[in-house]
């Protein structure tokens, strides 16, 4: 059997060593490189559109002349909350992934679920918690005093078996709580480790470009108030 091969990521940029060393010589800071397993080539198709570029749902890239595109206006779908609505830049916007990042109880899940509240009965909606119970977020939608009857809520870590029922369900609206508590069956690493969730995250902006679903990210904080994880996760979403 071929010996798995590894590489090691800062966490801070995300930059790539082929042996690990004490300081990074991407970004020059100390202590950050952790050991990730790369993907055997038989698996490389899964996460080869994010190496070579997004080349669109229908497969392959082609070259177009921009003139020839149609000029479209962002169409934005406001969340019913004006505060929220302000900060996205006048609302949703189709294909959008957005990291929510903050302490801990300062409101993320509860300021999202009530976006959904908003929402529900107007957009297909799916809220996916991999840290509380799908009753625990049911009690928090009734003591918010929300209408439950629109929102669909899936309690799921694999990165596999969300996008497959997000496929099925085809969500204009798709929350994840949160982005560290996802993994990938292509990797061994732990969930919450860099590689996993790099690897949970580059997945999501793929299925919110090709599907025009709005993403919404929750992330942790570490204690000097920054969001936790990669460096480079805030690099690909749209907004943090």
């Amino acid at each position: 059997m071929a010996k798995a091969k590894t590489a090691y990521v800062c966490s801070e940029c995300g930059g790539e060593h082929s042996k690990w060393q004490g300081q990074c010589a991407e970004c020059g800071v100390w202590n950050t490189l952790s050991e990730i397993l790369l993907e055997p080539a038989g698996k490389a198709s899964a996460g080869g559109a994010r190496r070579s570029g997004y080349a669109g749902a229908s497969g392959a890239a082609k070259i177009t002349r921009l003139a020839s595109i149609a000029s479209e206006e962002d169409h934005r779908n406001g969340t019913g909350i004006g505060e929220l609505d302000r900060v996205l830049g006048g609302g949703l916007v189709g294909g959008s992934v957005v990291l929510i990042g903050g302490d801990p109880g300062i409101g993320k899940s509860t300021l999202l679920l009530q976006m959904l509240g908003a929402v529900g009965r107007r957009m297909r909606s799916l809220y996916v918690t991999g840290e509380e119970s799908l009753a625990q977020v049911a009690a928090r939608g009734r003591r918010l005093d929300l209408d439950l009857d629109g929102l669909e809520a899936l309690a799921e870590t694999s990165i596999e078996r969300i996008l497959a029922e997000a496929a099925v369900c085809r969500p204009e609206v798709l929350i994840i709580d949160s982005i560290q508590t996802i993994w990938t069956e292509l990797l061994t690493a732990a969930p919450g480790s860099v590689s996993q969730v790099r690897e949970s995250a580059a997945r999501l902006v793929r299925f919110a470009k090709e599907s025009g679903t709005s993403v919404f990210l929750v992330g942790h904080v570490t204690k000097e108030g920054g969001i936790a994880g990669p460096r480079v996760l805030e690099h690909m979403v749209d907004a943090v």
